[in-house]
C-alpha cells in the first residue's frame, strides 16, 4: 500500500494513476489448484464472507477492467479490497 502511494505520487504528473487490489480467497489455480484438491475448505471460507461464496477470477478482473475505464479517471494512490466482505 505504501509503495502504490509513493508511485501515485511520483507518476502522477506524467498523468498515470496507481491502484492495488487485494483479493480475497479466489478460485485460481494457484498453490497448484487448491480448491479442487481440497474441496472441504472451501464452505469455511465462504461462511466467513459477507456475500457467502469465495471470489471467482472475473469478479477480480472486473474491478482492474473499472480501475482501468473512463469512469475511474480520479481514482489513484488506493489500495481496493475486492473479498466478497470477508471476515465481516
Amino acid at each position: 500500500m505504501t509503495l502504490g502511494r509513493y508511485m501515485a505520487k511520483e507518476f502522477s504528473t506524467r498523468g498515470i494513476r496507481v491502484n492495488s487490489i487485494s483479493p480475497g480467497s479466489t478460485r485460481t489455480r494457484i498453490a497448484d489448484d487448491a480448491f479442487e484438491r481440497f474441496p472441504e475448505v472451501v464452505p469455511a471460507l465462504a461462511a466467513k464472507t459477507a456475500l457467502g461464496r469465495v471470489g471467482e477470477p472475473d469478479d477480480i478482473g472486473m474491478m482492474i477492467a473499472a480501475l482501468l475505464s473512463e469512469e475511474s479517471r480520479w481514482v489513484t494512490a488506493q489500495n481496493i479490497e475486492v473479498s466478497g466482505g470477508y471476515n465481516l
